[in-house]
Parts: C-alpha cells; sequence; structure tokens
C-alpha cells in the first residue's frame, strides 16, 4: 500500500524541523512498514501553530486538495503524532473528508487505520485533540506567569526590539545550565551614546512646551535621524526620512526610559476569522493593555534617561491634550476597503489609508501633516485617490490576465514561477532557516564581543557556528535544480479558464471577500498622483506574474465634506 505521511513542526519554541521530521517520519514507517506499507508523498508543514486549522496550513490543505483526486499517487495517509497534527476539535473537522473520499487514515495510537465505526477510535482521537490543546494552554500559562516575574523581580530583558535610545548589551551567562551550555546569554538595556541625548532632549522640548510636531521639525532641521533611519537595518518597511509625530509620542509615552522594566504592555488576543465559520479558526491581533495590567520592575533595571517626575508630568501633559488620543488605541472601522493594505503612495513609498467621505471610499495619505518638513521634502499636502476610480479598472485588467487570448502568455509566466514541489521545497527551506539562524547568532556573538565578553569563549561560539552555516550551505547547494510542474499545458489551460471564470466574478463579490481575493493574489498598488495612474503588480514568490498601469482618467480628489481639505 502506498502510504502519504503528514506531519506539522513549530519553530516557535526553537524546535529543528529536520529533526522533527525525521523522528514524526520513523514513527510513522514502523507502523506501516510492518504491513508492507511504504510512503511515497510527503506533506510536512514548518512553522506553523498547531492551532491553524488544516485549511489554513499549506501543506495540510495541499493534502486535502490530493484527496480529491482519483488519480493521487497513494491509497492511505499516516500520521506520525496526532498531537502534532490535530488540535481541540480539528479532527471532527477533518476526518470526515477523509472518509468521504474513502483514504485511510492511519495514526500509531491505534494500531493501524481509524474505522469510522469504532467509537473507541473516535474518543481516543477526540481526547488527543483536547489534550494537545490543554498543551498549549498550560505553555501559555506557565510563560506568561515566568514573563511576568522575572520582569517584575528580577527587572530581566525579556526580548523584542530595544527601544529607541538604548541597544543590547550582554549580561552573562543565562541561569538555566543547559541553556548556558548551549552559548545562550542574557541581554541588558545599555545607552546608545548617539540617540539617548535625543529622547533626553524631546522630553526636555515637551516640558518646555513644544508640541509633537514642533519637535519633530526641530530634530529634521537639525539632521538627526529618525529613530527609523537610525536603525534601518530593522525598519525595512520605513521610509526613514524625517521625523514623525507618532515617532515622538511614541517615545514620550514609553515608561522604560524611567530605568523600570515594564512588561504585558501588550498581549495577543485570538479572535474568531468568520463567527459564522468556526472551522476557519482564529486569528492573533496585537493588543494595549490599560496602564493597571502593565508589570513593573521592582527597582531600577536599567539606566534611566528621564526621571520618574518628569515622565509622569509628560504623561499630564498629553492626557491634558483631550482632542489627541494618549495612547496607541484605534478605533476600529466596519467600513469595507476592498484595497487595504494594497495600496501605497507613490510621492513617500507609504501605505495610503482609507477615509469614508461623501458615503463612498477614499485612500489617502497626509505625509507632510504626520511628518517633519524641515527637509523640504516634494510631497503634496494631501493626495486622495476614490476606490472606485481604481477597482473597476483592477477587475478588467485581472479579466484580461486571464482570459483565453492571454491564457498562453499567463501559463509560460506561472510556469517560470511555480513552486519546488514539497519535499525539495521542504529541503532547501529548512537549509535558508539554518543559514539565517546563523546570521543571526553570529551578530549576537559579535556584539557579546563588543559589549567585552570574554573573546576566547565568543571565538569558539563564532567557529561553531560559522561551521553550522558552510554545512547547510553545501547542503543547499547540493540540493537538485528545481522541477517544473508534472501537469500538461492542456490541463493548466483548463485549470487558467477556471480561474479566469472566478475573476470574472470579482464586480459581483463582496467588498470584504474580494479585499481577500486581491490580498491572496499578491497584488500591490502605488499611486502616482502626478501622474494619475496606479501602478499595479500581481506577485508570487517574489516573481511578477503581471505589471501594468491602470488609469482612464477621473482619478480627482473628492469634493470636500464639512472640514475635508480639497488640495491634491
Amino acid at each position: 500500500m502506498r502510504f502519504a505521511f503528514y506531519g506539522r513542526v513549530s519553530t516557535e519554541d526553537n524546535q529543528d524541523p529536520a529533526s522533527s521530521r525525521a523522528w514524526q517520519i520513523t514513527r510513522s514507517r514502523a507502523l506501516i512498514e510492518s504491513r508492507g506499507g511504504e510512503i511515497v508523498t510527503e506533506f510536512f508543514d514548518v512553522d506553523k501553530s498547531r492551532s491553524i486549522p488544516w485549511q489554513r496550513r499549506p501543506q495540510a490543505a495541499a493534502l486535502l486538495a490530493e484527496l480529491r483526486d482519483p488519480h493521487r499517487g497513494f491509497e492511505a495517509v499516516v500520521i506520525g503524532e496526532p498531537h502534532r497534527a490535530f488540535y481541540g476539535n480539528q479532527y471532527g473537522l477533518t476526518f470526515p473528508i477523509f472518509e468521504h473520499f474513502g483514504v485511510p487514515l492511519w495514526v500509531p495510537e491505534v494500531g493501524g487505520p481509524i474505522d469510522p465505526a469504532n467509537e473507541a477510535h473516535d474518543l481516543v482521537m477526540s481526547v488527543f485533540g483536547g489534550m494537545s490543546k490543554g498543551e498549549r494552554n498550560r505553555v501559555k500559562i506557565r510563560v506568561r506567569t515566568a514573563m511576568s516575574a522575572q520582569a517584575q523581580m528580577e527587572g530581566r530583558f525579556l526580548g523584542g526590539r530595544p527601544p529607541y535610545g538604548y541597544r543590547l548589551g550582554d549580561a552573562g551567562p543565562h541561569p538555566n545550565p543547559a541553556k548556558a551550555a548551549d552559548g545562550r546569554r542574557l541581554h541588558r538595556l545599555e545607552l546608545d551614546p548617539a540617540a539617548a541625548p535625543v529622547v533626553a532632549r524631546i522630553f526636555a522640548e515637551f516640558l518646555d512646551g513644544y508640541g509633537l510636531f514642533a519637535i519633530a521639525e526641530r530634530l529634521t532641521r537639525d539632521g538627526i535621524p529618525s529613530p527609523s533611519a537610525h536603525d534601518p537595518g530593522r525598519n525595512r518597511h520605513r521610509v526613514g526620512i524625517a521625523w514623525s509625530k507618532s515617532a515622538v509620542r511614541a517615545i514620550l509615552t514609553n515608561p522604560r526610559y524611567t530605568g523600570h522594566q515594564v512588561w504585558n504592555r501588550q498581549r495577543k488576543d485570538e479572535v474568531l476569522i468568520d463567527v459564522d465559520d468556526v472551522g476557519l479558526g482564529h486569528t492573533t491581533k496585537l493588543r494595549w493593555n490599560s496602564r493597571q495590567e502593565w508589570v513593573w520592575s521592582e527597582s531600577v533595571a536599567h539606566a534611566p534617561i528621564v526621571g520618574q517626575d518628569d515622565f509622569a508630568a509628560a504623561q499630564t501633559t498629553l492626557a491634558g491634550r483631550g482632542d489627541r488620543p494618549t495612547d496607541k488605541t484605534r478605533k476600529r472601522t466596519p467600513k469595507p476597503y476592498q484595497l487595504r493594505g494594497l495600496l501605497f503612495c507613490g510621492a513617500c513609498e507609504r501605505r495610503m489609508q482609507g477615509q469614508w467621505t461623501n458615503d463612498a471610499p477614499y485612500y489617502r495619505c497626509r505625509f507632510p501633516e504626520e511628518y517633519a518638513l524641515a527637509n523640504h521634502v516634494m510631497h503634496p499636502r494631501n493626495v486622495y485617490l476614490r476606490e472606485d476610480a481604481v477597482v473597476p479598472r483592477l477587475d478588467r485588467w485581472l479579466g484580461r490576465l486571464f482570459s483565453p487570448s492571454n491564457v498562453g502568455r499567463t501559463l509560460e509566466d506561472l510556469l517560470a514561477t511555480q513552486d519546488l514541489l514539497p519535499p525539495e521545497a521542504q529541503g532547501i527551506a529548512m537549509a535558508r532557516r539554518q543559514i539565517a539562524d546563523c546570521d543571526r547568532r553570529l551578530s549576537q556573538h559579535r556584539a557579546a564581543l563588543e559589549a567585552g565578553a570574554d573573546p576566547a569563549v565568543v571565538a569558539g561560539w563564532i567557529r561553531e557556528e560559522q561551521a553550522r552555516k558552510a554545512e547547510a550551505e553545501n547542503r543547499l547547494r547540493r540540493m537538485p535544480p528545481p522541477r517544473r510542474s508534472v501537469l500538461d499545458r492542456g490541463q493548466l489551460a483548463a485549470l487558467m479558464r477556471e480561474l479566469g471564470d472566478a475573476v470574472q466574478l470579482l464586480a459581483q463579490a463582496d467588498p470584504l471577500r474580494k479585499a481577500k481575493i486581491y490580498a491572496n493574489l499578491g497584488l500591490r498598488l502605488v499611486y502616482h498622483p502626478g501622474k494619475r495612474k496606479v501602478l499595479v503588480t500581481s506577485v508570487s514568490d517574489q516573481d511578477s506574474i503581471g505589471e501594468g498601469f491602470v488609469s482612464e482618467g477621473g482619478l480627482e480628489p473628492p469634493c470636500p465634506a464639512k472640514g475635508t481639505s480639497t488640495s491634491s
């Protein structure tokens, strides 16, 4: 019997994907080989949490799609570890699909294939899903409790990006002996000699009566790099050409400048993707906690930049300005924007924001209202773009891309950008991930060396990481070249016709569903206000599928409602 293997590994707790796959597939083979079974294909999800439903895991979704194919190359599926495959009620939502297509599902816990008529099998698998969920919840509780105690009692730096004005310094070996033996070290916040005086200046000028924009203007005029320009390697998503009001506000509201370690300013909430379809699972959203929920260190943990009294005075002044928010909480809007997150301003390369004006959706960029202009950036005061001036043309462009007359050219583009087959893709991804991990560790070791760590010890760590990196690079070079799709041109043409039919329905689609379709197509739109054109690019795995300008006139700014600027 020919089997497909499914496994999963999450790297959020530093698991090794190669080792995890090895023991899962070994356990699977031990179950099936004694009965003449053979694994002929693999589906292995890397860096995917167990809480994500099968339909949203790339490899699990591919396996479910293969079940529909009567010419699939396997007759059964084997899972080496149900704890890693199923979570909560996922088994009850997934196994009926296997049963419907007549594909047996084998797991070691029942000693062979799951019998859908056996109540004991159903009970065992349901219990494993509940145990998997309970295990994840217990880990979350233990980790959060430990981090709270470490922040409060020890003032320990718990990771993440150091705030502007600080940099990371070495704080000695890790207190866990196993981690210390592995070369792990603690870190602490140290003053950044270039940025710390800027933070002190921002507080001083604010307490002297200067506003947020005035401070940003003065800093930009004096040639002081903004936080994103000060550390461009970690802020590639930002422009960094000037100081912004939001950057000044973020510094004024950060309590860690008082020298105390402050934890739990944010939390991760899991919310349902669709309340009418619980099977889609949850998505994680970052939300800000109230000040009462913050965890402060009992004593000063690092060098302070401002005193407690000055920080409290700054918060009082901010709170006294009732016309502006004093925290980062954003009001959610129920209004749908079809191009949410996909439209960028060609003048400053920033993402444009949605705004509902005159009962219609618009997108705007107000760069001069947010960023200082001491460097005389050439940017209109307001850039507006109507959604209905772009979306119909965008739909027509997509329709032409998938139309029968263009299917040949589109097929060639898609053939040139196809993914590797799963086993090859997983091997290459693992090697590249190891190289990136080695680069990260090497940077940490060099930082520890600059911070005064023992050169002999650090040199040993660097040699180990360089050896791991060289091994991964050699393994990557030995990987077989990418293989093309096994589908012939006729099959791909039929698939493209189906995609074309789906694209033709975009005009009648619900706005929220339409937004998801655009995002899944990898669309990126850049509006050039001077040309009144939108450059649309559809990208898949960094390779362009198609590109073109969408413009037929009519990209004028809105007729103003009360209080709305008309400059463009």
